[in-house]
């Protein structure tokens, strides 16, 4: 086999009824990137890759093209992009459809599994080459296995013999195209398709990170292993703080968190006194090492006098892609009588997430009456922000045709 005798069908039509989204699931974001870039520039770095295949569902195909150029850049890679089937084997057979006949090994990846390691599609592609054979990762069973019939446990499965299997799983091309060209029976994965046509089929160790991103927890999980293998391995985290007195000018509204909260009387403050937003920009300049808000945003600066909070944060936030961190999640607390926070919380926790691009929490407690918040003279809040380098900096699309 050749030293560039690779491709690498990549199956992204699911409409991820399961996990909920508004979008097809391959394009549904992770870490401020879609699942298939992220399945995408991992296949990229794969060896011997000759041919990318991409199957999505209609309507995606232009922005599909600007994902694997993006993937791509840099690399002689064929890619085709083709529209899905009904169903996930009818996907793969239409991009098999074009597969470059001079293709020895091809290996067939869910996008779904977008943090599947290149080396996995190494490892995988170097067994077929090894062996002749289909091969499919496959992961252990650490739970106990029971089988059931209707609600009633008929008996404990041994799991010593079952494993979880996993994709990219590879074949040698054309033992891949004539069991599809043959098959007339529906098959869960190519591996049980292959062997259906008599083929055989090797396991190797799978990976923990080609977990599968089906439901919403799955992506909380997703999210959580991708910002826990960061690109310096490191996690910072921030905290913020902020007191204002509640102002004696009746006319002034009261703004926390960028938004007017109604029939409330406002505070203090070189800007709009806004206690949690000036409390998020403390605390996301304390996890990036930048100082405080006085430091950055003094009253000596005329310019942020009256200032509303959004333009505070939407500062802090410049000053954090300088220095190549992006925010992963920030919580605040107001600490006061007034104002009720219960009836603004939903808005306000929405217009932070936009703003800072990460989820954005809102609590409240009081002071049990104890001193001048417990009197109502004033609002005081405080702030956690978590952050991380960026995985990856910017690159530049080639342009298209």
């Amino acid at each position: 086999m050749t030293s560039r005798d690779l491709a690498v069908v990549v199956v992204a039509a699911g409409l991820g009824t399961r996990l909920g989204a508004d979008k097809p699931k391959a394009f549904v974001t992770l870490a401020e990137k879609t699942l298939i870039e992220h399945a995408l520039e991992n296949v990229a770095e794969v060896p011997a890759l000759e041919q990318v295949i991409v199957a999505v569902p209609a309507g995606h195909e232009a922005q599909t093209v600007e994902i694997i150029e993006l993937a791509l850049a840099g690399k002689n890679v064929r890619f085709d992009v083709v529209v899905g089937g009904q169903t996930r084997q009818q996907s793969i057979a239409n991009a098999l459809g074009v597969i470059d006949p001079e293709i020895e090994v091809v290996l067939v990846h869910d996008a779904a599994r977008a943090l599947a390691p290149a080396s996995l599609f190494t490892r995988v592609a170097s067994e077929v080459r090894r062996t002749g054979l289909g091969v499919v990762p496959v992961m252990k069973i650490a739970d106990t296995v029971k089988r059931v019939d209707a609600n009633v446990v008929r008996e404990t499965v041994d799991r010593e013999a079952l494993r979880v299997a996993q994709t990219p799983q590879g074949f040698v091309a054309n033992e891949l195209l004539k069991a599809y060209a043959a098959t007339t029976a529906e098959h869960t994965d190519d591996a049980s398709l292959v062997q259906a046509h008599g083929m055989q089929v090797n396991a190797i160790e799978g990976d923990e990170r080609a977990f599968k991103i089906t439901t919403a927890d799955d992506l909380t999980a997703a999210e959580l292993r991708f910002v826990a293998a960061d690109s310096d391995g490191s996690l910072r985290t921030g905290i913020g703080t902020d007191v204002h007195r509640f102002t004696a000018d009746s006319e002034k509204p009261l703004y926390l968190g960028t938004v007017i909260w109604p029939g409330e009387r406002g505070l203090d403050g070189h800007s709009d006194g806004d206690a949690v937003s000036h409390a998020i920009v403390d605390a996301l300049l304390s996890a990036a090492g930048l100082g405080d808000i006085g430091a950055n945003f003094g009253v000596d600066r005329p310019e942020f006098a009256g200032a509303n909070g959004r333009v505070f944060i939407e500062a802090t936030l410049k000053l954090l892609q300088q220095k190549g961190l992006s925010v992963r999640n920030v919580a605040v607390q107001i600490i006061g009588n007034r104002p009720k926070v219960a009836p603004m919380r939903a808005e306000v926790e929405k217009v932070l997430t936009e703003i800072v691009g990460a989820p954005v929490t809102l609590g409240a407690t009081t002071t049990d009456g104890l001193g001048f918040l417990g009197n109502t003279e004033g609002v005081a809040a405080v702030a956690t922000a978590l952050i991380a380098h960026t995985n990856s900096g910017p690159k530049t699309a080639p342009k298209v045709g």
